[in-house]
């Protein structure tokens, strides 16, 4: 049987009137539904695991409180919701799903703990920078088609790297010193950053 955090009990005896008992009800549910769950704080908020990792957290504002589960989309699917986690602004009891529907989640919730699930982090793909005209054209002359193949051979990030590195200099005499060096660079199929990389 699990124990039960005196930290969250504390969190909860200090949380305003209305988020008391939406918070109890929480924590109930919770604990009905995985006997085994583990309570803690992180961010200063409960949060609940199971199999050692995160399953859900709550926590209450000035004017509502929030729900949420760690591997949400998998739990609840995607939702957009207005406040923190998957339920929106809660500001009384009414306002949470019916407690079966809660037991349902707290379940597939387990489930995916047991089964290792993480959570899948959302990459944004930044496209190619667009290439300083006066850098591009120097790029584009035959005496420096050992520079253009590296930096065309580069993905986006490093490309990125020297544009930003040429565009960011403050004078002239160190955009033209910036791309001079650039190119010396390329050419030896370095990256922006090679000094500091491991050999």
């Amino acid at each position: 049987m699990a124990t039960r955090d005196p930290r969250i009990d504390a969190y909860i005896a200090k949380s305003a009137a209305f988020a008391q008992p939406i918070l109890e009800h929480l924590r109930s549910v919770i604990h009905m539904a995985c006997p085994e769950v583990e309570e803690g704080l992180k961010w200063s908020m409960p949060f609940f695991s199971y199999k050692g990792a995160p399953m859900c957290m709550m926590a209450a504002f000035k004017q509502h409180c929030g729900f949420g589960f760690w591997l949400s989309g998998q739990v609840v699917g995607d939702t957009a919701e207005d406040g923190m986690g998957q339920f929106g602004k809660l500001a009384s009891l009414k306002d949470l799903p019916p407690k079966k529907e809660l037991v349902a989640y707290v379940k597939k919730a387990m489930v995916l703990n047991e089964t290792g699930v993480k959570p899948a982090r959302a990459r944004v793909e930044k496209p190619a920078p667009v290439l300083p005209d006066d850098f591009a054209a120097l790029l584009a002359q035959k005496q420096h088609a050992a520079a253009r193949k590296t930096y065309q051979d580069f993905g986006p990030g490093a490309q990125r790297e020297y544009v930003d590195w040429i565009v960011e200099a403050k004078t002239d005499a160190t955009r033209r010193k910036r791309i001079a060096t650039a190119l010396e660079w390329l050419a030896e199929g370095k990256s922006r950053h090679w000094k500091y990389q491991k050999c």
